[in-house]
């Protein structure tokens, strides 16, 4: 199906973000004989649309048990091609993307004369968008986080869904594994979790896994509790910090004033806030916020 955003919305911005660790790049556009059927209208649209533009951008993406392939076929547009049904995007792929929420307004919250650093952050990075991802693949993933690049925790979310996950194919008939449950994590023994090159963090894993299958921890009651409640639960898992835990809570509870800082934030908080960041001025984005900051600042240095 082909729709339109119109909203802030990039797709490279969102991958490179630090929020998702399943999407891959494959530069190539989606074949309409290799994905859901499609009308005659649907595929003359896609015709006339790629006439006119260059080498279309597209990802892979798994979520959770999911896979999709979204094509940007014409950005400056907002005109987009995803291999799903209409239903399918209506029930999934629309929340995932967070599209009922109008990120353009919430960016122009901010003063340029009052804050000309964050201003300029978040029209450069505009196009982030706080994706509303599975509570649970997002504590298992900033667990695996903790002290670890971008590649290296991708290798290791890779890894734990081939030795447990459901194997699947996708529209194009390539095979992708879905995220384990928390009762396929928990079978693993430490000498199989090890072997996902997890290290020290293969019992914390194990543990959180326990937890959610135990019910010591509810992670969907933790959706619509509120952020000290979240924060204190989260905490209290073996190997969860603040700062993982903020993480679950922007990125996987939804909880979009959460503010998680590494030596990112801590950076850019020392150099452009001496004086304190207003939190409050801010609220209830400040997770959205953060996310601009963090992406201009790595930007800004390379990377």
């Amino acid at each position: 199906m082909i729709t339109q955003i119109l909203d802030d919305f990039d797709l490279e911005k969102i991958a490179e973000s630090g929020q998702c660790f399943r999407w891959e790049k494959t530069d190539d556009a989606i074949e309409n004989d290799s994905c859901s059927p499609v009308n005659k209208q649907e595929a003359e649209k896609r015709k006339n649309i790629t006439d006119i533009t260059s080498h279309p951008c597209t990802y892979r993406i798994l979520a959770g048990n999911s896979c999709l392939y979204i094509t940007a076929l014409d950005a400056g547009q907002g005109l987009y091609e995803l291999d799903c049904s209409e239903e399918d995007f209506s029930s999934f792929w629309h929340k995932y993307f967070d599209l009922g929420e109008n990120y353009r307004c919430i960016r122009e919250r901010i003063d340029r004369a009052r804050d000309p650093f964050l201003w300029e952050a978040a029209e450069q990075e505009k196009g982030i968008r706080i994706l509303r991802q599975d509570p649970w693949e997002m504590l298992i993933t900033f667990i695996i986080s903790q002290n670890k690049n971008i590649p290296g925790i991708r290798r290791c979310v890779e890894f734990l869904a081939r030795s447990c996950g459901e194997k699947k194919l996708d529209s194009r008939g390539i095979p992708y594994y879905a995220f384990p449950t928390p009762q396929q994590l928990a079978s693993l023994s430490e000498e199989a979790l090890a072997e996902c090159r997890l290290g020290y963090r293969c019992k914390y894993v194990k543990a959180a896994a326990e937890a959610v299958l135990t019910e010591k921890i509810s992670l969907e009651e933790l959706i619509t509790a509120d952020e000290k409640s979240a924060m204190k639960s989260l905490t209290a898992l073996y190997g969860v910090g603040t700062k993982v835990a903020n993480c679950v809570s922007l990125f996987g509870l939804h909880h979009v004033d959460a503010f998680p800082i590494d030596v990112w934030v801590k950076r850019i908080l020392a150099q452009e806030y001496p004086d304190g960041y207003p939190r409050d001025q801010y609220s209830p984005y400040n997770g959205i916020y953060q996310q601009y900051m963090f992406a201009y600042y790595r930007h800004r240095a390379g990377h």
